[in-house]
Parts: C-alpha cells; sequence; structure tokens
C-alpha cells in the first residue's frame, strides 16, 4: 500500500512539473514530439496532432520530449528548425526551462492550501497567530532505529497520554517534561500509555544513555501538535506562506548539504532517496492522516522543484545557467558541449540516486 501511495505521488508531481514545460513550449509554437506518463519501455501510445501520448511500463513520472532541447543540426537548421526549442529567444526558452518548477510551486500551494481545509496537524509553536488548535496532543514525530522506543514498537504518529513508573507519574506530558522524566528514569522499567488509531495501547520500556545528545533518552523525536482548519480564504492564504516557508528552509538545507559536502563532512545516510521516501509516505498516512499526507507530498513538490533549479548540468537549473552564459557570450553554446555536459550531470545524478538508495535500504536492516 505505501509503494502505491508513494508511486501516485511521485507520478502526479513529475507529471504536473512535466505539463509545465509541455503547456508553455505549446504557446510558444515550439514542437513538442512526445508527453511520457512513466518511463519507457513503452506500453501504448496515441498521437493527436503532432504531439504523441505515451503510457510506458516504469511508473517514476513521465516526460516531455520537446524538439530541439538537445541541439543537433536536424533542429538546428532542418526544415522545422523555426519550431525548435534551440532558436526560439531565450526568454522564451527560459520560461519554459522554468514552466515545470514553476508548476511545483504551484501545485504544492494548493496542496498546503486543501490541507489547511482539511484540518492539518500543526504544530502549536508553528500555528498562525490567533487560530486555535484542536485535538492537542504530545505526538511521536520519529523513531530512532534499533531505540528502545522502536524495540517497543512505537510508532509515528502515536500520541503520548502519560508515563508511569515505579515512583511516580507524569500526565499530560509536553516535550520538556517528558524529557526530564526520562532522564531520571535510566536502566528504569517505565510505563509509557499511548493513542494509535483511537485504540489505547501501553508499552514498558527502559530510557538508557546516550540516546540523544550523550544523554538518557528513549529515541524519539516529538512535538506537541494539533488539528488546524481553517476557511477557504485563510486556507489559501496560508497555504501560501506555508509554501514559501518551505521553500526557503529546503534552500538552507540544500546549501548546508553542498557546504559540508565541499568541506568534507557530508554524511549521504542523512540524505533520503526513492526508498526511504516509501517508509516516510507510508509514515505520514498511518500516523497523521490524509490531509497530512496531502502536505508530505507539497513538501516533496517544493523539493522536486529546488533541487531542480539548482544550476547543476541535466537540470533545469544547469540549462538556465547554460542560456545566461549564452547571453552573456552573446553567441551559442558549442551543442556538442552543452549534450556532453548534460549528459555527464544525468549519469552523475543517476550515481548519486543508486548511493542514497543504497544507505536507504541499509537504514532498513
Amino acid at each position: 500500500m505505501n509503494i502505491l501511495i508513494f508511486f501516485i505521488i511521485l507520478l502526479v508531481l513529475v507529471l504536473v512539473h512535466e505539463w509545465g514545460h509541455f503547456f508553455s513550449a505549446k504557446k510558444f509554437g515550439i514542437r513538442v514530439d512526445e508527453f511520457g506518463f512513466g518511463f519507457p519501455p513503452k506500453i501504448a501510445s496515441i498521437k493527436k496532432g503532432e504531439t504523441e501520448y505515451s503510457l510506458n511500463a516504469l511508473p517514476l513520472g513521465g516526460f516531455v520530449k520537446i524538439f530541439g532541447e538537445n541541439p543537433n543540426e536536424e533542429n538546428t537548421t532542418g526544415p522545422d528548425a523555426s519550431r525548435s526549442f534551440v532558436n526560439k529567444p531565450r526568454w522564451q526558452q527560459a520560461i519554459v526551462l522554468f514552466a515545470g518548477i514553476f508548476m511545483n510551486f504551484v501545485l504544492a500551494w494548493v496542496l498546503f492550501s486543501i490541507g489547511f481545509m482539511s484540518g492539518l496537524p500543526t504544530s502549536t509553536s508553528g500555528a498562525p497567530v490567533g487560530q486555535e488548535l484542536k485535538n492537542v496532543h504530545l505526538v511521536v514525530l520519529g523513531v530512532s532505529p534499533k531505540s528502545p522506543a522502536e524495540i517497543a514498537g512505537l510508532k509515528s504518529g502515536d500520541k503520548i497520554i502519560s508515563m508511569l513508573s515505579f515512583d511516580g507519574d507524569l500526565t499530560q506530558p509536553n516535550p520538556a517534561s517528558l524529557k526530564e522524566f526520562v532522564s531520571n528514569h535510566e536502566g528504569k522499567d517505565i510505563s509509557l500509555y499511548f493513542e494509535r488509531e483511537g485504540e489505547l495501547k501501553d508499552v514498558v520500556l527502559q530510557p538508557k544513555a546516550g540516546v540523544v545528545d550523550g544523554k538518557p533518552g528513549i529515541g524519539i523525536s516529538m512535538d506537541t501538535v494539533g488539528i488546524l482548519k481553517l476557511p477557504f480564504f485563510s486556507a489559501i492564504w496560508e497555504g501560501f506562506k506555508f509554501d514559501l516557508s518551505v521553500t526557503k528552509a529546503t534552500i538552507i538545507g540544500l546549501f548546508d548539504l553542498l557546504k559540508s559536502i565541499f568541506v568534507g563532512k557530508a554524511n549521504l545516510s542523512d540524505v533520503t532517496g526513492p526508498v526511504g521516501l516509501v517508509g516516510a509516505v507510508g509514515d505520514a498516512y498511518h500516523g497523521f492522516g490524509f490531509a497530512y499526507l496531502i502536505s508530505f507530498a507539497a513538501m516533496i513538490s517544493v523539493n522536486l522543484a529546488v533541487i531542480n533549479l539548482f544550476p547543476f548540468p541535466a537540470l533545469d537549473g544547469g540549462r538556465l545557467l547554460f542560456l545566461l552564459i549564452e547571453k552573456i557570450k552573446g553567441s551559442r553554446l558549442n551543442p556538442k558541449f552543452a549534450n556532453y555536459a548534460n549528459m555527464i550531470g544525468f549519469f552523475l545524478l543517476i550515481l548519486l540516486m543508486l548511493v542514497v538508495t543504497y544507505h536507504d535500504i541499509v537504514k532498513l536492516f
């Protein structure tokens, strides 16, 4: 089920991105040869006008084949060269390249807004001023591998009700009081009562040293979370602001990762790839509900947009960088150089994806 949900989300996000390229290219009179759902091998296709619409076997998103996107003799000087991407004004090329990124930001805005309209799990510290949260609980956001919490069976989305030990109890806990309670009971049995999908459960676990910053802990991240449900126009506005906030945080996170790579302190095990996202999607849906899953998809959409905007060959940002260089030098880049650079960039991205996927798989064991 988790895999199916993940593929549906990925398909929607990528197709919306590619539709941005497709729509803008059509508007500027650029020939679009194919719009593909999934990746080859091809299962079926239909041709309408000059564009072939294909259904492919690998459900990992989609693609748009734009005439002249990769320059060659046919699309630069051939009989249909006037409708080639590479022969259009640079500002039109830039819009076509940026349109996919823009559509991912727009999709995220729409999804965040739907989440707020439906009732979105929101941290009490992040709630908009003047808005009241309902059904507030201390909620488990994540569980560390091989920690006492994971061994006991705690999961993301569990609502912590109380904790009980031989020398006292803790009711209506908050993050600070729970951390203190746990820290004072290293190596001792604690009964933790929690709610999962409306059912009250309890587990017994022992805090151990070194779980959190060298201190005793049980291995969970947590926050006080409630449901924020907004009327239509308020949801649209808050969705827009949240879209900007997530975009800013994603950009900062990407630059911090790049900085750590340059200084040799990068840890790729902290980066989540497709396999890790399958588990995260499952946690989002089963732990926090459909509204949170929608917002989680919106966050992935923002990440997809920011990564595509990065000025690296094979990405939209890399192609935009080439356009900027052409504008500065006043002439077109050598097509062979551009094509080779994009090809090398593509293989490096595939290599990076394989490394990240390997770390995702290692985390499962």
